[in-house]
């Protein structure tokens, strides 16, 4: 049977502005609005766009064996994993890893926020909180640590681009108090009386948010935690206090074509049931300096030390917008026109294109005069033979053959972690 479709606090919103709308994760989600993707897209790298993410499920593990419970589940060290130096999790500082299941598959993806010494909050991908509760729960054994599940109680949403931090600044109380000491994948305040932190984030209406800088679009932004009976509301206020800066509503096409160019995986889609190994996100697992080890022990990790699946996960920009239909499917193509594989993710950037050999965004500082990006198709494609950045390669599905190439990264000069203070200027 066919799960019942969810819709969120505002699916009626999104309707009411002609919202494109399409079935994501059990949801009834925009696609886009009639601005297009295009716009939103690029809105986001040179003004700022709003996303509707309380599809997104949030899961709260607490008690005294709360780190210990998420050390053993959670593929990142908690007591090395912040900062170059590696530094440990702390309450305010948040990081990004994966749960993995004994035969080192993908689980869910997520982002762990510690909140206080014995609380922390789960951020995973919609639908996945009921799943990701019972993993943890499974190995909580004799450890004090309570699991509860938050899907659809918690309403969260996306401000991503460099307007974001004076339109937040228009609907807060104190925000010169509010942004300072904010790096990248921090967080302050709170949705929940339940969940007191000692710095708070109040809007001006009295209502109070975690505010977190995190997101995924590969951009500078933030995102937004609020309780749900406020939910409607918080969206509103920063509607209005976008319109000034130019801010629009973006739905899950751009959000998609975003993280794409940004090297960022779809949980469920470029990682999933299959090794959690051989792709480029190595930054999920605690590894030890000289990059063979771990630093510690988790479930999944045996098999991902013993094991290795002889396929390759590696991201590709192309040459120009053309994209093929990963799920049509479609094929990866050697130079003898072999299948080597398949395209997991084939999206559009953009905000990107190609200037004598060399791939330049709209916001790169160094863009040549009257650079007019015209887009280029970027994903990821999973191969049994290992490939090397520059290699060519073509992708084929039912409608077309492209060539891409096999690249290191893609949309060049993402904003995400530059400082804060890069983004409070005058408009």
């Amino acid at each position: 049977m066919s799960k019942p479709v969810k819709k969120t606090r505002l699916h009626g919103w999104h309707l009411k502005r002609g919202a494109n709308m399409a079935i994501f994760g059990s949801y009834d989600m925009p696609l886009w609005y009639p601005s297009g993707a295009k716009e939103e897209h690029l809105v986001v790298l040179t003004r700022a766009g709003i996303f509707d993410t309380s599809h997104m499920s949030v899961v709260i593990v607490k008690g005294p064996g709360a780190r210990d419970l998420l050390q053993v589940c959670f593929s990142k060290n908690l007591a090395a994993c912040v900062g170059k130096d590696q530094k440990p999790l702390t309450p305010g500082r948040s990081v990004y890893g994966v749960f993995l299941n004994e035969a080192g598959e993908v689980i869910d993806d997520a982002i762990v926020f510690q909140i206080d010494d014995a609380l922390f909050m789960v951020v995973v991908n919609a639908g996945m909180g009921g799943g990701v509760s019972a993993h943890l729960q499974g190995y909580s054994g004799s450890r004090k640590a309570a699991v509860v599940d938050l899907s659809d109680q918690v309403g969260k949403l996306d401000v991503q681009g460099p307007q974001a931090a004076r339109i937040i600044s228009r609907i807060v109380k104190s925000p010169q108090e509010v942004f300072v000491q904010l790096p990248y994948f921090s967080f302050k305040g709170h949705f929940d009386a339940a969940l007191p932190t000692s710095e708070k984030v109040i809007l001006t209406d009295g209502t109070p948010i975690l505010l977190s800088r995190t997101g995924y679009t590969g951009e500078f932004g933030f995102e937004l935690f609020v309780a749900p009976d406020k939910f409607v509301d918080l969206w509103q206020m920063l509607i209005d206090a976008g319109q000034p800066s130019g801010m629009i509503p973006c739905g899950l096409a751009a959000r998609d074509s975003l993280r794409a160019g940004a090297v960022l995986p779809l949980s469920h889609q470029d990682i999933g049931t299959w090794l959690f190994k051989n792709h480029p996100w190595p930054f999920a697992l605690p590894y030890e300096i000289d990059g063979r080890g771990f630093t510690k022990d988790f479930v999944g990790a045996v098999a991902l030390q013993r094991s290795d699946s002889g396929q390759y996960t590696v991201p590709f920009a192309g040459f120009d917008l053309r994209k093929v239909a990963a799920a049509d499917p479609a094929v990866v193509l050697d130079d003898k026109e072999r299948d080597i594989g398949r395209v997991l993710t084939c999206a559009t950037d953009m905000a990107i294109g190609r200037f004598e050999g060399r791939i330049f965004s709209t916001a790169s500082p160094d863009k040549p005069v009257d650079f007019t990006p015209r887009g280029l198709s970027c994903g990821f494609v999973k191969v049994t033979n290992p490939l090397k950045p520059g290699q060519i390669v073509r992708l084929k599905d039912k409608r077309r053959t492209i060539d891409i190439e096999i690249v290191d990264d893609i949309r060049p000069d993402r904003t995400a972690r530059k400082p804060l203070a890069n983004f409070l200027g005058n408009e």
